[in-house]
């Protein structure tokens, strides 16, 4: 007689918060982020404007006098007032004695591409908004795809009409600002390089682990470049762009020692909620 084959039998499913203690005793898996926010005194982010001017004033109207204000770029493009945004930007840092800082999003950086470069940068520019942006500085009529020669007359014209002040603030915007445990970028960086040591385009275009893996040194990152339903702070990392051109709702972070609350524009609901990480 022959045996009777043995029967097999599906395994049970382990638990995934059991593998994932597993994976952290045996050094397999990073451990959770749980380092306290402790900046150098309150600061407050403000998440990706894109051309909506009308939206910037009533934030700044929002924001109380104390503290420090960091804009996390993208100030321009899809909106319809980006020369707008730009000018009362460059107004209020330059007014501000050091207390606004303002970074380069990735749409300066293209911006400044075709102003550098038109027959290079240009489609990928105008693709993402810069129509908009040129419209808003007086460019009514702007090809689908300009030729070398149009390219060079709408960068000539472009440059003409942002003026060399401005033009040359733009140029300069930092990429990234700190406070205490807490570093400022527009789109993110790279979680296992220092803060320090971070690649331009990580901090001005993200970088693929940004919004997958924890860093382990205990600083925080807060960014925009990334649409949100809402505002929050996990793993350490603040997300602050609420799609203010099409939701109408500007956000900022108030950042203080040990707690964030946002507050954002949204019409009659104008206000803040308190959310402590």
């Amino acid at each position: 007689m022959r045996p009777s084959p043995m029967k097999s039998e599906t395994p049970l499913p382990t638990p995934p918060q059991f593998l994932k203690s597993i994976a952290q005793r045996t050094g397999l898996a990073p451990p959770p982020f749980d380092a306290a926010l402790t900046p150098d005194g309150t600061v407050f982010a403000v998440g990706d404007i894109h051309g909506r001017a009308d939206l910037l004033d009533r934030l700044i109207d929002m924001l109380p006098p104390e503290g420090t204000i960091v804009f996390l770029g993208d100030y321009v493009d899809r909106g319809q007032d980006s020369s707008g945004v730009l000018r009362r930007l460059f107004e209020l840092e330059t007014r501000s004695a050091g207390r606004i800082t303002c970074l380069m999003g990735n749409h300066e950086r293209m911006m400044l591409n075709f102003m550098e470069n038109p027959e290079a940068g240009g489609d990928q520019w105008l693709r993402n908004g810069g129509r908009e942006t040129l419209a808003s500085f007086g460019f009514a009529h702007v090809p689908d795809r300009p030729n070398p020669v149009e390219a060079q007359d709408l960068t000539d014209g472009l440059r003409a009409a942002v003026g060399t002040a401005l033009h040359d603030w733009l140029a300069g915007l930092p990429l990234q600002h700190q406070s205490g445990n807490v570093h400022f970028v527009h789109a993110g960086a790279n979680p296992t390089a220092a803060l320090d040591a971070q690649r331009p385009e990580h901090l001005i275009w993200g970088h693929p682990a940004f919004h997958k893996a924890p860093r382990r040194d205990g600083q925080w990152v807060v960014h925009g470049h990334t649409i949100v339903d809402e505002a929050h702070a996990t793993d350490g990392r603040i997300a602050t762009d609420t799609g203010a051109w099409f939701t109408d709702r500007l956000t900022a972070a108030r950042i203080c020692p040990g707690g964030v609350t946002f507050m954002a524009t949204a019409g009659a609901s104008d206000g803040a909620e308190e959310i402590r990480p």
